[in-house]
This record gives C-alpha cells, sequence and structure tokens, in this order.
C-alpha cells in the first residue's frame, strides 16, 4: 500500500520545507509500527526545487485475520483463503488512513511550531495513489474529491488483466490529485474518502468515530454535496451513528454560515444612539447590555460555576473571566472554527497557569445529552434557541434542563415585537438570516412557563435594552431557576 505526496518550491520557499511541515526528516528513512503491520516513510527526492514523501504501509495478514477484519466487506466467514488472499495488503483503504493519522499526526492537525505559516498557507501538491478501490468508479471519485479545491483530479481505472483488455476495468483506480491545498486539509480529506471509496473499514465503527469525522471535515464536509454518502459509508452505514453526524453536520453549517457574529449585527444594526447633541458619547450596544443582564443575573444567583452554551467566539466567556467570583466557565460551541477563534480571542496560550485552569473550550452538540456538562451551578443559552429548527428544541431542553440540570439557568432570545423599531429591517424580516424563528413575548413565555412545569423550574423575566410601552425591549431574557435545590434547601 503506497502513498506519495509532492510539492515545488523555490530558493526562498524551498520544497524541503514538506520535512518540516510533516514531522519527517528528509535525510532519513523512518518507520512505524501500526496494529496490522509497519509503515515506513521515505523521501524519494528532496530538492530546493522539488521534495516527495512516500509512505508505504506493509499490512500484515495474519494480524488483520486475528483482529476479525481480514476477510473484508461481504466476506463470507467460511471462506477460510479468502481471509489471508485479499487486497487489504495492496489497495488504499481505512488501514492506509489510519496509518495516515498515526504517522503524519501533526500535519493532519496543521501544527509545525518550525514553520507555522508555511503550514496556514497552500501549497503546490500533487498526491498519488497507485491502487484505490472505488466503488463507484472514477466518476465517483471526481464527485467526492472534485469540490474540494483540487485543479486536477485523475482517477484512471485499472484493467483487470492488461493482456485480456476484454475483461474490461477492474474497482481500482489509481488516484492523482494535482493542485494548491494546505497540506493539512489535503491529509484530512484522504483520511476520510480513502475508506469511504472502499466502503469498508477494517475495524468495528464505535460512536466516537462521528468525532473523528466532524474533526477531519471540518471547513469542507458540512457544504460537501455528498456529504450524505460521505457520512454513511465513513460510519460503516450505521444509521444511528450516520443522522447522529448529520445533525451535527447542520449545525456546524449554520454555524459557519453565520461568520457575521449575531453580536456584530446587534452593533451595526441595534445600536442605541446618544442623546447628548454637545458630547456625543456612544450608548452602549444591545450586545453590551444583554452581556451585563447575564452577568447581572449569574451574580445574583450567586453562581460560581457556569456554561456558556453557544459560546460562539467566546464574547462572554472573555467578560465572565473578568470576575473572579465565576471560578470556572466552560464554553461550549458545535462550531470548531469558533472554538478556535475564542481561544485566540482569550489568548489561552499565553494565559498565566492559574488562569487557564479557570476556562474550558469544548466541541459539542446541545441537541445531545453529554455528561460533561453535569454538576455546574448556571448555564448561559445567549441568542442560541432562534437558531434552531422548532421540532429540535425539544432536545435541547431535556438535555439541558433534564440531563445538565443546573440550578439556574439563563435564556436570551429576540422579541420579534421590537422589530417594527429598526428602520434598517425590512418588515417580515428576522434580525438574522439564520434564526428559525424570533418570538413575541407571549409565545417566549409560553414556552418558558411549559418547560419550567415539565423539568421543575420557576422562570422569571427580565428586559433587556429599552424597553418600549407598546413593543417591549429588544431582548427578552429569562431566568430559570430550579425549584427541587429550593425544596431541599428549605427542607
Amino acid at each position: 500500500m503506497f502513498l506519495t505526496i509532492s510539492t515545488t518550491g523555490t530558493p526562498e520557499r524551498p520544497a524541503t520545507d514538506l520535512g518540516y511541515l510533516l514531522h519527517k526528516h528528509p535525510d532519513r528513512a523512518q518507520t512505524f509500527s501500526t496494529s496490522h503491520g509497519t509503515a515506513h516513510v521515505v523521501y524519494p527526492e528532496a530538492s530546493v526545487e522539488r521534495c516527495t514523501a512516500a509512505l508505504l504501509l506493509e499490512v500484515d495478514p495474519v494480524a488483520l485475520v486475528r483482529r476479525g477484519k481480514g476477510k473484508g466487506r461481504g466476506g463470507a466467514p467460511d471462506a477460510a483463503l479468502a481471509q489471508y488472499v485479499n487486497d487489504r495488503p495492496y489497495a488504499a483503504s481505512s488501514l492506509l488512513a489510519v496509518a495516515l493519522s498515526t504517522v503524519f499526526k501533526s500535519a493532519l492537525r496543521g501544527v509545525c511550531a518550525a514553520l507555522p505559516e508555511r503550514a496556514e498557507s497552500p501549497l503546490p501538491l500533487r498526491i498519488e495513489v497507485p491502487a484505490v478501490p472505488a466503488r463507484g468508479g472514477a466518476e465517483l471519485v471526481g464527485k467526492l474529491f472534485g469540490p474540494l479545491g483540487w485543479t486536477s483530479v485523475d482517477a484512471q481505472p485499472v484493467a483487470l488483466d492488461e493482456q485480456f483488455p476484454q475483461w474490461g476495468d477492474s474497482r481500482y483506480v489509481q488516484l492523482v490529485l494535482e493542485g494548491e491545498l494546505r497540506l493539512a486539509d489535503a491529509l484530512r480529506q484522504l483520511y476520510v474518502l480513502l475508506p469511504v471509496l472502499d466502503d469498508a473499514k477494517h475495524y468495528w465503527v464505535a460512536p466516537d468515530e462521528v468525532d473523528k469525522l466532524l474533526r477531519a471535515g471540518e471547513g469542507w464536509l458540512a457544504e460537501h454535496p455528498e456529504q450524505k454518502l460521505i457520512t454513511s459509508r465513513y460510519l460503516a452505514r450505521r444509521w444511528s451513528l450516520t443522522r447522529q453526524a448529520m445533525e451535527r453536520l447542520e449545525l456546524v453549517r449554520l454555524a459557519e454560515a453565520d461568520d457575521i457574529e449575531v453580536e456584530a449585527i446587534d452593533n451595526a444594526v441595534e445600536e442605541i444612539p446618544a442623546e447628548s447633541d454637545e458630547s456625543p458619547k456612544k450608548e452602549p450596544s444591545l450586545a453590551d447590555q444583554r452581556r451585563e443582564a447575564i452577568l447581572r443575573a449569574l451574580r445574583d444567583a450567586g453562581a460560581s460555576t457556569v456554561l456558556d452554551l453557544g459560546c460562539g467566539q467566546g464574547q462572554l466567556v472573555q467578560a465572565l473571566l473578568k470576575d473572579v467570583r465565576f471560578t470556572h466557565i466552560v464554553g461550549v460551541d458545535v462550531s470548531v472554527r469558533a472554538l478556535t477563534i475564542a481561544s485566540r480571542r482569550l489568548k489561552l496560550d499565553r494565559m498565566s497557569e492559574r488562569q487557564a485552569a479557570r476556562v474550558t473550550l469544548t466541541q459539542g452538540a446541545l441537541t445531545y445529552t453529554d455528561k460533561r456538562l453535569k454538576g455546574y451551578d448556571a448555564a448561559v443559552l445567549s441568542e442560541v434557541v432562534e437558531h434552531l429548527d422548532l421540532p429540535r428544541l425539544p432536545a435541547l431542553e431535556y438535555a439541558v434542563f433534564g440531563t445538565a440540570r443546573p440550578r439556574t439557568v439563563i435564556v436570551t432570545t429576540p422579541n420579534v415585537e421590537y422589530n417594527v423599531r429598526w428602520e434598517t429591517l425590512p418588515a417580515g424580516h428576522v434580525r438574522h438570516g439564520d434564526h428559525r424563528f424570533e418570538w413575541t413575548r407571549e409565545e417566549f413565555r409560553a414556552w418558558a412557563e411549559q418547560v419550567g412545569v415539565r423539568h421543575g423550574y420557576g422562570v422569571a423575566y427580565v428586559p433587556v435594552g429599552p424597553d418600549d410601552p407598546e413593543v417591549g425591549p429588544p431582548t427578552q431574557m429569562a431566568v430559570f431557576t430550579d425549584n427541587t435545590t429550593k425544596e431541599g434547601k428549605t427542607a
């Protein structure tokens, strides 16, 4: 099983920088043990103008059989010979994908301390895989790699036997990819799509494969036209995992589409003008007022540990860190990209050890129960619920109020009645294109009261922003307090 990665360079940016990016020195042949054989990394060529790294994977068929996956997809359990004589040692598959993730682990993450700018920049790449099993043929190869930025996707079918062309083509192709991509992006695509083309995996697909898929598919899978096929095949057609992955990818897509944060829109569209003519002092934006209202409610509740659910780019987490009474803050978001921006905003890499211990950023979907979210004093859902389809709200409700069950839950959402006060907002439009709905005050209270009754929370309502006597405030906030905790203290 064989794969080569080539790039070209100049004296200013030598091609041998590939060695730094892969964390493998061009002057040395290196060997790595895997659970199914041995992986070798060598450089057939390494000059300023051109550099090629080759990954050779020697698969041990006996080791495959011992692990119970040697027969491959569709193999009969009693076909003893087929367990030892098959294409696993020769054709690119999930075996090669696992070797890629093991040998080039740092490169897959886009990490290179020596040349960080090169790791973040596109490179002229040529990737060759001599034998790729493609259930769907060359046409499917084009559909999978074509939308990913490659200038050339060449999948030449391999004949069953060159001496007998009348036998036709095999299910294998010789794959050549050319284009300018970040090395990490190219490796992640291969990690996902090689087993997808093979449509088989050599190991049991556990639930954590969903997380692996989303990490490797970050930045491209959520928008891929063949997303459903990729997800289904990667997860070995396990419907429960496929459905979970598709739902999380949809949330990722919505989050990524929201590049201009709701907060930015609040600052730009919902800014409250100053009244003083002589000294034009800018009033706090609605986003600032909302954050301050949340902080005030958390202080009143006596919260020390806080979950910011749907934390986005970390504005509220940043505000919470400034108050020492909040001893541990956890920011949760479905978008890895948003969490990366939040990490940079908070300067986590430059924080003191004591300060860094107060904050955790973690990826998660709020419509799924998560044991990591249990045991906190308070949770905040700030401008989150309106981004979900209404049928998904019960799942979020159960995950937060039913399972995580913090003592206090704060929910903020736009008041649609106030929209008539925005001169720049066309009639009948919601405040942001990604909002699935916007509630009236009556609708919000009806929802909040039902949640409180179902899960044992009392509810108080707080206006945020100027409270218009006719249409109410621009943002409505509900503060839920766990009645069972109160009753326990009273008893």
